[in-house]
């Protein structure tokens, strides 16, 4: 599972740049970016949580 978590995290690190790339041209982007930015955090404790349980 947690492998799971990290591919999906690594994914939304990688949109969360390009987002906030465009960020510089609409202010969207830059907000959904910093989001996914926050979910995969929280994703990422998530995972180490239930690894060492």
């Amino acid at each position: 599972m947690a492998d799971w978590l990290l591919t999906l995290g690594i994914i939304f690190i990688v949109i969360a740049i390009v987002l906030m790339l465009l960020g510089f041209i609409g202010r969207v982007a830059w907000t959904i970016g910093k989001w996914l930015i926050i979910i995969f955090i929280v994703l990422a404790l998530l995972s180490w949580v239930f690894s060492v349980i």
